[in-house]
């Protein structure tokens, strides 16, 4: 079968298009609920204008070294045979740490399986928060239909994994185009913000984010369990890697995702200049003129819907290197393309999300509590892949070099880990519960 990595030429555009569909749809709609949470979650921001610039500065920053940094240009280099997430960086290691020591490598095995279990309650809180907070625009265009949203939402949600069985490569056809009309749209919308308040282009500048950390303490520290949302797909497009290879996941990020979502923010971070505290409930919404509201709460239900699709075909591929590693029982995977091998579809897998995500709607109700939930799982996989990032690198280039480079990646994860763990009883516990669950039928 052809290995996606292999594509060149003209055929690598048709991939990345692809790729924006399946694999971007998470991070791409980070910017619904991320900045809104920054200022209005469990533990906001100031208002002022200092701190709106240096929370977009965070935002920005943290793309640029999670998402660019750690996985595309470290993570995506460690594929196993084209695969990508935590469980085939688990097999690339393994061997090598075994070698130095039998306890060491039975804990890189325990640590690894545990960070895969924590993937799968991110991937089912992903589609909830991310259709759910696209849904509840509809109140913005019309407050009498607020009462829909959580049947609306459920809808869509159940017809999402209905129609998984038809493959990733079909869904990402459809998808692909429909989330370059999105980042096309967001981008655009913002442009007017930033001209009006051109000094929010001052969070470019890394030092004001790291000033604000410093001097802000605890409620600025705290402010990083809502930031880390804008990067919630990064363990996704990892995962994926063998759904397109790493050249089209590179391609549309730089081309089209980075920008889009860098002006976007910035967008938000203006509008907020320019409104103050009645711009944050409606801070990604706002950015739109009252005529064009309701296109784009249909065009964001869309783009939350593949949002969706990365988590989903992440577990998808989780779950069949959990059966090829030996660490699950059997589960039945079925390949739904002809050409590519990393196309698949598992029925179990299927059902389980669909159930959790649609229970996860109808308790938390809102998206502003999923994402007191959110974070957690994916701030602890985050952590996981940098620890065994390690003997990768250092296998690499050393353990000087290795020491450097994951020093600081695990400084910004564990940042962001820390400042997470203060939603555990706000719900955290749900994915963490989870993970707890997967991790013990993985390691038995």
């Amino acid at each position: 079968m052809a290995n996606p990595r292999t594509r060149t030429g003209g055929a690598l555009w048709v991939s990345s298009l692809g790729a924006l569909g399946v694999v971007y749809g998470d991070i791409g709609t980070s910017p619904l609920y991320a900045v809104r949470e920054c200022f209005a979650g469990h533990h906001a921001a100031s208002l002022s204008d200092a701190s709106v610039v240096a929370v977009v500065s965070l935002l920005l920053w943290s793309l640029i070294a999670v998402v660019i940094g750690k996985y595309l240009i470290g993570l995506l280099q460690a594929d196993n045979h084209g695969e990508g997430g935590v469980l085939a960086l688990l097999a690339l290691v393994q061997a090598k740490v075994t070698s130095r020591s039998a306890r060491g490598g039975r804990a890189v095995v325990l640590v690894g399986l545990f960070g895969a279990a924590l993937l799968y309650g991110d991937g089912m809180i992903t589609p909830a928060i991310s259709v759910l907070s696209a849904v509840e625009g509809i109140d913005a265009v019309r407050p009498g239909l607020g009462p829909y949203i959580i049947p609306i939402t459920i809808s869509i949600l159940i017809a999402l994994f209905w129609v998984q069985e038809r493959g990733t490569h079909r869904v990402g056809a459809v998808f692909g185009p429909l989330m370059l009309v999105y980042f096309v749209v967001i981008a655009a919308a913002a442009i007017p913000w930033i001209l009006r308040r051109p000094e929010i282009l001052g969070a470019f500048d890394p030092r004001v984010g790291l000033a604000y950390l410093w001097h802000g303490g605890a409620r600025a520290f705290l402010v990083l369990g809502s930031v880390v949302l804008c990067v919630t797909g990064g363990e996704a497009l990892y995962a994926d890697m063998g759904h397109f290879g790493r050249r089209p996941i590179r391609a549309a990020w730089f081309a089209i995702v980075f920008p889009a979502l860098a002006l976007n923010y910035l967008g938000q971070g203006a509008r907020l200049l320019t409104l103050g505290r009645s711009g944050v409930q409606d801070a990604f919404y706002g950015l739109f003129p009252a005529w064009a509201l309701g296109p784009m709460v249909a065009l964001a239900t869309v783009a939350t819907i593949i949002a969706s699709q990365a988590l989903i075909s992440g577990a998808f591929s989780l779950s069949r290197q959990a059966v090829q590693l030996g660490y699950s029982p059997r589960l039945t995977v079925i390949h739904t393309s002809e050409h590519l091998e990393g196309e698949i579809y598992v029925p179990e897998v299927n059902r389980l999300l669909m159930v959790a995500c649609v229970a996860l709607v109808v308790g938390f109700k809102s998206s502003s509590n999923l994402a007191a939930a959110y974070g957690i799982a994916v701030t602890g996989t985050m952590t996981i892949t940098s620890l065994l990032f390690f003997p990768w690198l250092r296998e690499r280039y050393g353990a000087a070099v290795a020491a450097v480079v994951i020093g600081f990646f695990l400084v910004i994860d564990l940042s962001f880990l820390s400042a997470n763990l203060v939603k555990v009883r706000d719900g955290g516990w749900f994915p963490l519960l989870v993970g707890l669950v997967v991790f013990t039928v993985l390691s038995t």
